[in-house]
């Protein structure tokens, strides 16, 4: 009964722990959906303004990020979580690193995908940190690193690997690719979905446009611009796919102990019911000798 009564408190105690793990995470999940949904009209008034641009931007993009000979070196931006804790989250992004072919280099964001990264001994080219609450300034290194890697010629594409949000119990890794932009149109058309546009419709103006401080100053800087908000968001999914990862399997885990709790404390109770009975026949044998 002792160490029964020591293995309810033990449980007790680890589901309050998970019971507020849960908490906090739904807190942070809804925190990480509102700062995407926030951002998500300057997402699309920017992807207007690309649109508008076009052909100019197309061409500068071109410039930049177009296609080039294939020579199969890819490099994967990889989303992962610093902390454990999150379910199967993780273990689908590693399984989709490891079904990947090419010449792959990584940048992980997350201290569990450079951990995996380099025990697998793939190619590890740099690691970032991102905190929970993710403020655009902490995306920007990342995919400035990215970029001049490729623009240096030692990669030939750009891909993001990263848990999207489904919905609160379901998140599924998913791989974009950034660059190069060989299709302008098409590559704004999946993000207008993506981010749930009521049109994937390319916007056109007829207008005469002025633009300060030049265009070629805001050609020069908007591709860059442009893809380092792109990242931002998927990053922002990222976060969000990780709380409520986080969120289910801390309720898991505090149902579980719930349950446990439950079948220790009738076990408890049998436990107890059983020495009382014995103790009771003892009682009523020793009166029955005592009688004779």
């Amino acid at each position: 009964m002792r160490e029964i009564r020591s293995r309810i408190k033990a449980v007790k105690s680890t589901g309050q722990i998970t019971r507020a793990m849960q908490l906090v995470a739904a807190s942070k999940m809804k925190k990480a959906q509102n700062r995407a949904e926030s951002g998500r009209d300057y997402t699309l008034m920017l992807m207007d303004l690309i649109d508008i641009l076009d052909p100019m931007m197309a061409a500068k993009i071109r410039e930049v990020f177009g296609e080039r000979k294939p020579q199969n070196r890819r490099l994967i931006i990889v989303f992962s979580t610093d902390k454990g804790l999150c379910g199967a989250l993780n273990t689908n992004l590693f399984k989709r690193i490891m079904s990947l072919e090419g010449d792959c280099s990584y940048v992980a964001v997350g201290a569990k995908a450079a951990k995996f990264i380099s025990a697998t001994r793939r190619k590890l080219l740099a690691q970032f940190k991102i905190s929970d609450n993710l403020a655009f300034s902490e995306i920007r290194p990342i995919v400035e690193f990215a970029i001049k890697e490729y623009a240096e010629n030692r990669a030939d594409t750009i891909e993001v690997l990263y848990p999207a949000f489904i919905n609160t119990i379901k998140q599924e890794p998913e791989l974009v690719k950034i660059a190069p932009i060989d299709d302008l149109d098409g590559f704004i058309e999946r993000m207008k979905i993506k981010y749930r546009a009521k049109s994937a419709l390319r916007k056109t103006d007829a207008r005469e446009i002025h633009f300060e401080p030049s265009l070629d100053e805001i050609l020069r800087e908007l591709p860059a611009y442009y893809m380092k908000n792109v990242v931002y968001h998927l990053a922002l999914d990222a976060k969000a796919s990780e709380q409520s990862a986080r969120m289910v399997a801390m309720k898991g885990a505090s149902d579980n102990a719930e349950n446990l709790m439950a079948s220790l404390t009738l076990e408890y109770n049998k436990a107890r019911q059983s020495a009382i009975t014995t103790e009771i026949t003892e009682i009523a044998a020793a009166a029955a000798i005592s009688g004779q």
